[in-house]
């Protein structure tokens, strides 16, 4: 039940988000839901690996290459799910820091202490 409520809650910020920036867009909140899952499988499978690739770079920039590591966790995405339109790369790494911080505090919020 916690995953499906984290899915949710991804798929709403998403969704929002996509009203603040101008360079990130889905087409209805459906297209939100399965960027979701799409995220969920991509942080599963490929992040770990990309991580792993990039861990020097991660360890030379003290960290800040995990964020481009994010931004192309999303251009991954926008890749598969053809409902989503990420305008570029800047914008994917913008989208991906606010989708993180902003998801951050609504799971925090809505967890049930366990």
């Amino acid at each position: 039940m916690n995953l499906i409520i984290r899915l949710f809650i991804t798929a709403i910020v998403a969704y929002l988000l996509t009203k603040v920036l101008p360079g990130v867009h889905f087409e209805g909140f459906s297209s939100a839901i399965i960027f979701a899952i799409v995220l969920g499988v991509l942080n599963i499978f490929v992040k770990p690996i990309l991580g792993l690739l990039g861990l020097p770079l991660t360890i030379i920039t003290l960290g800040l290459f995990a964020l481009v590591i994010n931004a192309l966790i999303i251009l991954i995405a926008d890749y598969f799910i053809d409902s989503m339109v990420v305008d570029g790369f800047w914008w994917a790494l913008i989208f991906s820091v606010l989708l993180s911080f902003v998801t951050s505090l609504a799971n925090s919020m809505f967890s049930d202490g366990d």
